[in-house]
């Protein structure tokens, strides 16, 4: 089968189309015919090995999993012997640890679920690392209620384009901060207000937040508790941070401070399920949250899609295609 392959670190030319065994699936995993995956921030980190920290989970010296790609879209090509949950045929999609940017992959059905029927493969395959970030970030971490006030920091990113409709969903008023460039989009998903960081800081404005979810990480605790209601709860979902440690400072920081505050602090980190995933779909069936896809690449081209999501700052998430 054709694959992406990676077998050092470095910049996304280190990501090439080459041809590799079909994986072999165990009792507990499905082979999925992969029509459709896309570009997230864990790509990035994968293929960078920075921050230098996430080697120790990836791999020291070169990647572990050759194979790069999380988001699946595609059909059930078989199944495993103990595998009730679905059968070939199945129209599905989720999140594997590696190896969507492939013709096929393997995946155990933790993390799987029917594909939204209203959705083609290339637009499901960009939902679910970044939808489900969304809902939990949201509806679980956050905890956000009706009529709360809520600001989304990136708001125009591929997981802040789920966020905004998903707390609009909730019955939230929502803030998104975003570019001026993108800032059309995030109305059209459904935000109240839309902050243009270029012209305004949110930090320094009278309004207060009930829940902030920073997708972004550039203001210091201080600056977002400030513009949070005295109960507020901030999720914290960024991956940015130094070349070494990453978010890991951002990480201590919060957890000193959580218990000397009345604001709840989350550090967030998404986990989730086929469950999760049936909740999007329900979401997507209804009509309340449709994924916003800034472009559609071929999989012999997942190079250059990584290279104009490091450098264009794209608006909603970027699609990888096996029928293009």
């Amino acid at each position: 089968m054709r694959a992406i392959v990676q077998h050092a670190y470095g910049t996304p030319e280190m990501l090439k189309l080459e041809t590799v065994p079909t994986p072999r699936y165990g009792p507990d995993e499905v082979l999925i015919r992969v029509r459709a995956s896309s570009i997230n921030h864990a790509d990035l980190v994968y293929t960078t090995g920075r921050p230098l920290i996430a080697r120790l989970a990836f791999g020291v010296t070169r990647p572990k999993a050759i194979i790069r790609g999380k988001d699946v879209a595609g059909v059930v090509e078989a199944v495993g012997s103990n595998v009730t949950q679905f059968a070939p045929g199945d129209e599905i999609y989720g999140e594997l640890v590696a190896g969507a940017f492939a013709e096929y992959a393997v995946a155990r059905v933790e993390r799987l679920a029917l594909k939204p029927a209203n959705l083609t493969f290339d637009q499901a395959g960009t939902v679910p690392l970044a939808g489900m970030t969304a809902l939990q970030g949201l509806r679980d971490a956050g905890a956000v209620k009706p009529a709360q006030s809520v600001l989304i920091n990136g708001a125009s990113g591929g997981v802040g384009t789920f966020a905004v409709q998903i707390a609009k969903a909730l019955g939230a008023t929502v803030t998104g901060v975003a570019s001026s460039r993108h800032a059309a989009l995030v109305r059209r998903l459904g935000a109240d207000h839309v902050i243009e960081y270029e012209n305004d800081d949110f930090t320094i404005g009278r309004h207060r937040y009930d829940v902030i979810f920073d997708l972004v990480g550039n203001h210091s605790f201080g600056a977002l508790r400030g513009v949070l209601t005295r109960q507020g709860t901030l999720v914290l979902s960024s991956g940015t941070g130094g070349a070494i440690l990453g978010p890991m400072l951002r990480i201590l920081r919060a957890t000193a401070t959580r218990p000397f505050v009345t604001q709840t602090l989350t550090l967030f980190s998404q986990n989730g399920t086929s469950a999760t995933l049936a909740d999007l779909r329900d979401l997507i069936e209804r009509g309340e949250v449709f994924p916003s896809i800034d472009s559609t690449h071929a999989l012999a081209d997942t190079a250059a899609a990584l290279r104009h999501f490091t450098s264009h700052h794209p608006a909603g998430k970027i699609s990888i295609s096996n029928d293009q």
